[in-house]
């Protein structure tokens, strides 16, 4: 006996023969032939790619496939050729003197990419990422340098670091005028005034006036009777507008009050003689050796 077929008033579509509702019916519309072959074949190519290549974990390992393939080992040796190709740069940077390196341009572009990411990890948390500083962190861009701008220069402030306890370390010790009680309050105000008129700054011309013999008597002995700093020592020019913790007065005074003494640590027990080179390389390119190159 041949069963009759059900088809939809609405669509034409032969039905399955499951309703819902009285009236809900489920229309027979199979997946396309091509889909159902390509998901077949989907299947098929899951099951073979399981069996070739490292697919299901064990309790102590994984299952290793037929073909022995490992993506760790291809990361593993393509690591172990960068560096075998990176170890003839690194080795000649660590023998060549810093002065030559700029003169080969393969060297100075290593060193100057490999100065970028040292400092993008170790030193742009206090310089900031674009080594422009913030209060209290000098900004590596410009030609103030309290030790100077030289390459040299810079790399032994990068070796040594700045009051760092390295026994090489840069080390300028401004007295603690105010905390010590070796000046009396308006004996710092007015030598505050002073040093804002050194670099053209609106001041109290009195005031200025008893801080120039103040200046002259505890502070021109580092910063020189012109105020224009001494290198050697690591004092500031005081006649510029560029100011490592600020140029209004209440900072001023807070600094010769205190005295400051920021730190800076020492990079030799951390890094090897390439990657300070690098490094110093690196800082010396961003342009704040200008003035140095000038000399």
């Amino acid at each position: 006996m041949t069963q009759q077929r059900d088809v939809d008033d609405v669509t034409g579509t032969e039905t399955t023969g499951h309703v819902w509702d009285d009236d809900l019916k489920e229309l027979n519309k199979p997946l396309p032939r091509w889909w159902l072959y390509t998901f077949y074949a989907c299947i098929v190519w899951a099951i073979g790619y399981q069996i070739a290549y490292p697919a299901w974990p064990m309790i102590n390992g994984y299952t290793k496939g037929m073909l022995g393939y490992s993506q760790r080992a291809t990361v593993d040796s393509a690591i172990f050729e960068s560096k075998m190709e990176q170890s003839k740069y690194l080795t000649a940077i660590g023998t060549v003197p810093l002065a030559e390196i700029s003169k080969q341009p393969d060297l100075l572009n290593f060193s100057r990419a490999g100065g970028a990411a040292l400092f993008a990890s170790h030193c742009s948390g206090c310089h900031g990422r674009g080594a422009q500083g913030f209060a209290g962190y000098p900004n590596l861009n410009d030609d103030d340098w309290l030790w100077g701008g030289s390459i040299d220069e810079i790399l032994t402030t990068i070796t040594n670091g700045i009051r760092s306890g390295h026994k090489l370390a840069r080390d300028s010790a401004m007295p603690k005028f105010g905390v010590d009680k070796i000046l009396k309050p308006e004996e710092i105000s007015d030598a505050a005034e002073y040093v804002l008129s050194l670099s053209k700054h609106e001041t109290d011309s009195g005031a200025a006036g008893r801080g120039q013999k103040t200046f002259a008597d505890q502070c021109a002995a580092c910063h020189g009777e012109n105020g224009k700093g001494t290198q050697s020592l690591g004092a500031p020019n005081l006649t510029d507008s560029i100011w490592l913790y600020g140029s209004d007065k209440k900072t001023i005074m807070e600094s010769i009050s205190t005295g400051r003494g920021g730190v800076m640590p020492s990079w030799e027990s951390r890094f090897d003689a390439a990657t300070l080179k690098m490094l110093a390389v690196y800082v010396y390119s961003l342009g704040g050796g200008t003035e140095a190159r000038k000399q």
